[in-house]
């Protein structure tokens, strides 16, 4: 078996370092003690931890980014699941340039789709308001959910779905039991990948946020504009943290899971 040499290895040591350094920084000086930003080389303090407390205005744009989050997610996949399941299956007039329509949202600068939405949603009335909102970060999020939703319907076998009908499952039959099981990976990861879009978007929702519906990104961001305390990296801090117990949660239960069914296979 062929294995990494040592300038390969240097390599991908240096990539992970440049990487991790960032957030390694962020993380250090959310723990520091001082009322300025500064890595702590004598002591360790949970102080700013503490005050996130006494700002609700982040614990709220969590709440909201969280829902936010996972609502585009949600929508953009009930909407990329059935938009994969016709490009990849059928070859129709105008099927490339749906496709294209559909992924054209990461070709255009979320500024300007930033000032486009604001403009608009101004001009029919919902301008500011949580529709409004969820409607961009859908737009926004559903290529995401649509390409690798899209991957896993063109790699599906269809031959298992010809065996379903021919002993007589129905349309919806098919689709919840054959189908939807076949292309679950590719959905699973849409949402992920969009959800974690919409969480981390700044650039477009500062131009459609408002006081009752900041995004935690908008929040930290308005906030860094007046205020040079350690107060932001101790909320990035707090985000990296609940990220990586979520991501370790759903990587045990999943692996567990594997591990079950493998045990339960028959055939193994």
């Amino acid at each position: 078996m062929r294995t990494n040499g040592p300038l390969a290895l240097i390599f991908h040591t240096i990539f992970v370092v440049v990487m991790l350094a960032p957030i390694l920084v962020v993380c250090l000086v959310a723990f520091t003690p001082e009322g300025y930003l500064s890595l702590p080389t004598t002591s360790f303090s949970l102080r700013w931890f503490r005050t996130i407390a006494n700002y609700p205005e982040f614990v709220h744009a969590f709440w909201v980014s969280l829902g936010l989050g996972a609502l585009s997610s949600l929508v953009a996949v009930l909407f990329a699941v059935p938009a994969a399941l016709a490009i990849a299956r059928y070859s129709f007039r105008g099927r490339d340039t749906l496709a294209a329509l559909f992924l054209s949202p990461l070709m255009i600068p979320h500024v300007v789709l930033g000032i486009a939405f604001l403009r608009f949603f101004t001009a029919i009335g919902i301008g500011g308001s949580f529709a409004g909102l969820l409607v961009a970060h859908v737009v926004v999020v559903f290529p995401f959910a649509l390409r690798l939703t899209l991957a896993a319907a063109t790699g599906m076998d269809r031959s298992i779905e010809m065996a379903a009908v021919s002993l007589g499952a129905g349309d919806w039959t098919l689709f919840r039991r054959v189908t939807l099981p076949l292309i679950l990976p590719g959905v699973i990861s849409g949402w992920a990948l969009a959800f974690i879009q919409s969480f981390d978007d700044l650039t477009m929702t500062v131009f459609l946020a408002t006081p009752g519906t900041e995004t935690l990104p908008v929040r930290m961001f308005l906030y860094i504009q007046d205020n040079i305390d350690p107060l932001v990296t101790s909320v990035s801090a707090s985000v990296i943290a609940i990220t990586m117990t979520a991501l370790i949660l759903l990587d045990r239960f999943y692996g567990l899971d594997r591990v079950l069914a493998g045990k339960n296979d028959p055939g193994r």
